[in-house]
């Protein structure tokens, strides 16, 4: 077992605690107060793209009729978690998680259960390996029908942008027509404070999370056929009745369906 160092700030426990998670040490507690202190709006931002990621899931499972989930760079389980969601719908889903981190292997255990009729599996791998991604996905899912790809906040830390798009091709050349992806990522060109803040947290040494213009992440769906709206401000995706009126938001996403 990789020995989890509690005493320099993670990025995975950081966003757990601004989610209001308990997966975290008083160091990233300093951090994310810190972080908080030059932008509150981060909580909104983190929050809001995990309500997006609920909804999404919904979406697929209620509307699209998905039952298989490939959610690569799963970070550390919170409240609502992939599978929860899908199988609180429909019991019989099938979630393989993937991430690389040994925290998040750690937890991972522990919490992601499953329904007796569906299965959630987790995968020790890197994003950086596509194949070997799908190769290990396909021990639990049916790679011949339509699986839903979840790439949320994740891209970021992908410095390379053409890289990162790279990896979202090889992800995708792996699954079926018929399948879909949900992806939300950090964008610039909305909220300027956000921007000088998390630029400045990059420059502190600490693992790094770039944002990307709006017109990088649409990129990320070339070849799709995008689900209404589109790509917009993640609480403008498809709010629930009720919610209060969606404000945008420096995090962008939408669902598309591969042809």
């Amino acid at each position: 077992m990789t020995e989890i160092d509690t005493s320099v700030p993670h990025s995975a426990r950081i966003w757990n605690y601004w989610l209001g998670g308990k997966d975290n040490y008083p160091v990233d507690e300093a951090a994310g107060d810190a972080y908080t202190a030059v932008f509150p709006g981060i909580v909104t931002i983190a929050r809001s793209s995990r309500a997006f990621l609920g909804r999404s899931i919904r979406y697929l499972v209620a509307e699209a009729g998905v039952r298989q989930f490939l959610d690569v760079g799963t970070g550390l389980p919170t409240v609502d978690n992939t599978h929860e969601v899908a199988q609180r719908l429909a019991p019989e889903s099938r979630i393989v998680y993937v991430d690389n981190d040994p925290l998040v292997l750690a937890h991972a255990r522990a919490l992601l259960t499953s329904t007796p009729e569906g299965v959630t599996a987790y995968e020790d791998l890197s994003l950086y390996e596509p194949d070997k991604i799908l190769a290990a996905a396909a021990k639990t899912l049916d790679l011949t029908r339509p699986t839903a790809l979840i790439l949320s906040g994740i891209l970021g830390h992908v410095a390379d942008y053409d890289q990162a798009r790279d990896l979202v091709r090889g992800l995708l050349a792996g699954l079926p027509s018929g399948s879909y992806l949900s992806l939300n990522e950090g964008s610039r060109g909305t909220d300027p404070a956000y921007e000088q803040a998390q630029d400045a947290y990059n420059e502190t040494g600490a693992v790094p999370y770039f944002l990307r213009p709006v017109d990088q992440i649409a990129a990320f769906f070339e070849g799709l056929d995008l689900v209404e709206p589109g790509i917009v401000s993640v609480p403008l995706w498809r709010p629930e009745p009720g919610d209060e009126a969606p404000q945008p938001i420096g995090q962008h996403g939408g669902v598309g369906r591969k042809p």
